[in-house]
């Protein structure tokens, strides 16, 4: 009885766009001792490739990147002459510096940093139309980013004492009389199909 080949057994592929097909034509390829007949197939690959990927290799850039993914997948063991400059291994094998995360603490995280940084530059901002406007648009945004958190405790004075804690009096003033927004509900009932 014939042994079943599975691909979960079979060695990783590098590109898996191109399948594991290209991957054996390339494997075949370095194994091709006639530099000359190495380097024809080399091109019918990369041919084979671009039509996987529907990109015409009349575009720099795509023989750029054909030629790019064909010395990746050969893991830069191919020997050919390559039509265009090839990336090096060392810049494919090269991680990006880890990314360094805020490490400021939030006051109040239903509201969030966003919040917190809008509510500091109103605290900056001189007195006038243009920083009332901007509280007002503020309140509005805590009441409902308040309301989507909990729901229990929201309520429009709570905002303002907010306000008047992170910035100063003057700016919570801006609020006498404000008319805030209607909070956004998102509705959680399923519409069913009649019939």
């Amino acid at each position: 009885m014939n042994r079943v080949d599975y691909n979960t057994e079979r060695q990783s592929m590098v590109m898996a766009e191109y399948g594991r097909v290209v991957q054996d034509m390339v494997k075949y390829c370095i194994s091709i001792q006639d530099r000359e007949e190495r380097q024809q197939c080399a091109q019918a690959i990369v041919a084979v490739m671009a039509n996987i990927s529907q990109e015409k290799l009349t575009n720099i850039d795509v023989q750029q990147k054909m030629w790019n993914h064909l010395a990746v997948i050969s893991d830069f063991q191919l020997d050919i002459d390559y039509p265009v400059e090839i990336i090096k291994k060392e810049e494919v094998e090269e991680q990006p510096a880890p990314m360094a995360l805020p490490q400021s603490k939030i006051r109040a995280r239903f509201y969030g940093r966003i919040l917190e940084q809008a509510l500091d530059t109103l605290a900056k901002m001189p007195d006038g139309e243009e920083r009332d406007a901007l509280t007002c648009k503020v309140a509005n945004q805590m009441k409902q980013s308040l309301f989507t958190w909990n729901p229990d405790v929201m309520s429009e004075d709570k905002v303002i004492r907010d306000i008047q804690e992170y910035c100063n009096d003057s700016v919570a003033d801006a609020l006498e009389g404000h008319q805030f927004a209607p909070l956004q509900t998102v509705s959680t009932s399923i519409n069913k199909k009649k019939k």
